[in-house]
């Protein structure tokens, strides 16, 4: 059951006043201390190509490859500098954070903007004559948030890009939004205020419902809903989320002992813990990096359009709503492009799409690939998913591949 109290649901709306957001969140961030405690002294820039974005790095780039954390604030507020203090740490200990909205910004901020941060970089690190060409680690990126910023981070988390999850004192709202948490595939990791936290029904409520096999760890600190993001570094929660990126995103294993186990660090610690199918090895889940340039292909005979197929199945149906996937499998030829014809049942309609780009939202409905998901080889499979309103059932899909 579902519980939500009147503060955090105030909290996590995104049309909250920013002036509101400040002052529950404990009043104006600090200045972030210089470079953070790791061996690369870091701070932040912004970039005329990621509007509204503030991205934090090492001040020199090292010779290692920076996985990527993208990263919703608090409030959904769009001051980057929001947990200023915090993502800064974590770039000092070598990745890139970049945070949804400008350095002082003003207004709220998107899931989609997450979405924007992970394509910005994957863009750069193949783009010549970029700072950050061939210097990031695009196989490795991990989306999280704090309080309506975690919101975000679920909403991101289907993303095939994605390697693991961070929800930091947050929770889905309403039951109607547990689809978030049966689509999840990647590891995830709560890092909650303890029972004082407003939030912390909501994320035991979610911890409570993920998928069996699942692996998730669960980390409570009874410092109430502003966590430690304004201390110097970042305090507690900086520290133990950069031990935490180094297991997942750099396969650190003694990091990733931290979390791991009866006898883990976080154990013997001020947190209290609780573990989900986590092992030592793990590490982050093997997956390519998007190709810098496409992948070769072989013109269908004839010169003919390559073919597509496109399966449609309703993964779960209540009463007034649904959520579907669709699988898309390139033919015996690559792609370069995809385009599926979605007919929906009559009183149907999407709500909100992933990992497609849909045109229209009832009746018949046309979803072409993202720019992450279009290119496939001969039998190669990607898939998109929706949520949508009335009954899923009856719906048709084709395919057309470019």
């Amino acid at each position: 059951m579902r519980r939500t109290s009147k503060i955090w649901a105030g909290l996590a709306a995104v049309v909250l006043p920013v002036t509101a957001v400040v002052m529950v969140l404990g009043g104006t961030p600090a200045d972030a201390a210089v470079g953070g405690s790791g061996p690369y002294p870091a701070d932040y820039e912004t970039s005329t190509t990621l509007a509204n974005h503030t991205i934090f790095r090492p001040q020199t780039l090292p010779p290692e490859r920076l996985p990527i954390l993208v990263w919703g604030n608090g409030g959904c507020s769009a001051n980057g500098l929001s947990q200023g203090n915090f993502l800064r740490e974590i770039a000092s200990h070598g990745f890139l954070a970049i945070a949804s909205g400008a350095p002082n910004g003003s207004g709220s901020t998107t899931s989609q903007m997450l979405t924007q941060s992970i394509d910005w970089a994957v863009a750069e690190n193949s783009r010549s004559g970029s700072k950050y060409y061939n210097r990031l680690d695009t196989s490795k990126i991990a989306v999280a948030g704090f309080s309506c910023g975690g919101l975000e981070a679920y909403a991101v988390s289907a993303d095939p890009r994605v390697t693991t999850t961070g929800i930091f004192s947050s929770g889905l709202l309403n039951d109607a939004d547990d689809y978030q948490l049966r689509r999840l595939t990647k590891p995830i990791a709560y890092f909650v205020g303890g029972p004082s936290d407003i939030a912390y029904p909501n994320a035991m409520d979610d911890w409570g419902k993920l998928p069996a096999g699942l692996p998730a760890f669960m980390g409570n600190l009874n410092v109430g809903h502003g966590g430690t993001y304004d201390q110097p570094n970042g305090g507690e929660f900086g520290r133990v989320a950069v031990l935490y990126l180094k297991w997942r995103l750099k396969g650190d294993t003694a990091a990733g002992r931290n979390f791991v186990g009866a006898d883990c660090g976080l154990c013997h610690s001020q947190w209290t813990v609780q573990q989900k199918n986590l092992t030592l090895d793990d590490g982050p889940p093997p997956t390519s990096p998007p190709p810098t340039t496409p992948p070769p292909t072989t013109p269908p005979p004839g010169g003919g359009t390559p073919v597509c197929t496109a399966v449609y199945s309703v993964q779960d149906q209540w009463n007034g709503g649904f959520v579907a996937s669709v699988n898309v499998t390139a033919g015996s030829t690559a792609l370069t492009g995809w385009r599926v014809t979605l007919t929906l049942a009559g009183g149907a309609s999407i709500t909100s799409l992933w990992n497609g780009v849909a045109n229209g939202a009832s009746g018949t409905v046309t979803v072409a690939n993202q720019s992450y998901n279009g290119q496939l080889v001969a039998g190669q499979s990607t898939s998109f998913g929706f949520q949508g309103s009335g009954t899923g059932g009856g719906a048709t899909a084709t395919c057309v591949g470019s």
